[in-house]
């Protein structure tokens, strides 16, 4: 059994998607749906990969959503749902948060998420 996680402890979830206003209305959604309690957004990426057998870049925004660890499943099922790419990069890290801040990280995500995602409200 996993040892339970420490009241400090909060996730934070790294996505891209390819612009500033489908960054915007993902953040908005997660945030309104009070599945995260921020979310950073920083344009100005540029990204090299290998996609269907030919190396691409492309420009990209990269979100960073700050939400509860029982939340992961919940902001999965939306991003899932919400996001534009087929195959969205989906990085998780546990995070170590000071007191203050990991309080108002509770204060903010819904209590009541947990594993199934509520039903929350479409990006604006």
């Amino acid at each position: 059994m996993a040892p339970a996680a420490s009241p400090r402890t909060i996730a934070s979830l790294t996505t891209t998607v390819p612009s500033e206003d489908e960054a915007q209305a993902l953040a908005r959604g997660l945030v309104e749906a009070r599945l995260a309690a921020c979310v950073q957004v920083e344009p100005g990426l540029q990204s090299h990969y290998r996609w269907e057998g030919q190396v691409q870049a492309a420009a990209e925004v990269r979100l960073t959503v700050k939400t509860l660890p029982q939340a992961r499943a919940a902001v999965e099922n939306f991003v899932a749902r919400y996001h534009p790419y087929e195959l969205p990069q989906l990085l998780w890290q546990t995070l170590e948060a000071s007191t203050a801040y990991a309080d108002w990280v509770h204060e903010q995500v819904d209590p009541s998420i947990s594993g199934s995602g509520a039903e929350a409200p479409p990006p604006v």
